[in-house]
């Protein structure tokens, strides 16, 4: 395959190898696996493992998601185990999100659990990088209840009636 393709005015652009789209007119029912970049603009019904993820405006996601880097714009229903998670202000996202590090811009809609942890990849004694197995839902749920999650309370004044 060769690394540069010939864009409409007939430049010649670089493409990264290991990169792989999945187009909004692509519905793949199934496990996806890459040892790359997956930019994700159609619909999956399955478990994602890459090593970085970008869901698109208009993709869709119905299953869990392994991977370094997630970026998600699009609408994903299942969980996340990743270092790095952004959630944009478009995503919706119903899960769970097991992470290093998080980021939610204003307007993002996510419900779920998010839990911060050293090693969020790590899923029942085997890592999952590069084209490693999806995550396993029952591991998930029990790893769940095992460990307290992360809660935020906000006190609020208390009102001075006369």
């Amino acid at each position: 395959m060769p690394d540069t393709f010939r864009g409409a005015d007939g430049s010649q652009a670089s493409r990264k190898l290991g990169d792989s789209t999945i187009g909004e007119d692509l519905i793949i029912t199934g496990n996806v696996s890459s040892k790359g970049e997956i930019h994700l603009d159609g619909q999956v019904n399955g478990d994602v493992s890459c090593i970085a993820l970008v869901l698109g405006e208009s993709g869709k996601l119905e299953g869990n998601v392994i991977a370094e880097d997630v970026v998600i714009r699009g609408r994903l229903v299942g969980s996340i185990r990743a270092l790095r998670v952004t959630l944009q202000a478009m995503c919706h996202v119903e899960g769970d999100v097991y992470h290093q590090s998080i980021a939610l811009e204003q307007g993002a809609f996510f419900e779920g659990r998010s839990s911060r942890t050293e090693d969020p990849m790590h899923v029942g004694g085997s890592l999952a990088n590069g084209a490693a197995k999806p995550a396993d839902a029952e591991a998930v749920s029990a790893e769940r209840k095992d460990k307290p999650t992360h809660r935020f309370n906000r006190s609020l004044p208390e009102s001075r009636s006369a």
